[in-house]
């Protein structure tokens, strides 16, 4: 038996990326997985991803692995549309006891997105994905965990979140996943008391297929200077945060965030 068997757990923007490889890893581990995305086959826009893949759709791959899986196809920023596709799961797949709030992102370079020169339009859309997205996803799923007095959230930031362009760059998703850190820490004091734990992961640069191409075409040299490890973080090294996180191994763990970055200078210094 694996750490998770029995075990229902949801991962938004599950179809590509590192959402894919989370809902991968805690298949293997035996839990049962719900996969929300926006577009079960968004993986389909980029050939890396595309080529990763072992069956039609992600839902395929979890039950390859002997597991339940349902997918969803929701809009993270639409409350409406998240709330429509945990019902979805918990009626096919039980309560949820574990989530991870993966789905988000920013948009457009990073060289882009000065502070005090934000295009609104794409801040108010990538504060929805990150910030709300994460709020509607948790406010669906915690009343599960609320009744049955268990449960592990984990909510995902960033390197960005913590840390700052050295030019005030690419503001709005940093913004954002600075405020999903505090949420995380307001959770872990609300819902303690029920026996859930609340933690949050932050990834740095992390070389998964559809980024590698873009870490190269920037010059990876720019960012390798601000890692200690001098290496990009591979989606395993983040596979085995959640593992970590959702497992009992976290048991006493809350309002923690875990830095999965290769110790990544305060100074993310990117010309």
């Amino acid at each position: 038996m694996g750490k998770l068997t029995g075990k229902t757990a949801i991962v938004t923007g599950a179809a590509r990326g590192l959402g894919r490889v989370y809902a991968l890893h805690l298949a293997k581990l035996g839990a049962n997985v719900g996969a929300i995305d926006i577009n079960l086959r968004s993986f389909q826009e980029f050939q890396a991803e595309a080529d990763q893949l072992t069956a039609e759709t992600v839902v395929e791959e979890l039950q390859a692995l002997g597991v339940k899986a349902v997918g969803a196809e929701a809009d993270i920023s639409n409350q409406e549309q998240v709330f429509a596709a945990v019902k979805k799961i918990s009626d096919e797949l039980g309560d949820v006891s574990i989530l991870i709030c993966n789905a988000g992102g920013g948009m457009g370079p990073l060289t882009e997105g000065k502070a005090s020169q934000m295009d609104l339009d794409i801040y108010q859309k990538v504060v929805a994905r990150n910030m709300h997205g994460t709020v509607y996803t948790v406010t669906a799923v915690a009343p599960m965990m609320k009744k049955n007095r268990t449960g592990k959230i984990v909510t995902v930031a960033s390197v960005g979140g913590q840390m700052t362009n050295f030019d005030g760059t690419y503001a709005h998703y940093g913004i954002s996943k600075a405020a999903i850190i505090h949420y995380t820490k307001l959770l872990a004091n609300e819902l303690g008391p029920y026996g859930i734990n609340v933690n949050c992961i932050a990834p740095g640069f992390i070389s998964t297929a559809r980024l590698k191409t873009g870490f190269k075409a920037a010059g990876e040299e720019k960012f390798l200077r601000n890692i200690s490890l001098q290496r990009f973080g591979t989606p395993e090294d983040c596979a085995y945060g959640i593992e970590f996180l959702t497992t009992d191994m976290s048991d006493y763990v809350t309002g923690h965030v875990l830095e999965v970055n290769g110790g990544t200078n305060n100074k993310v210094y990117i010309e």
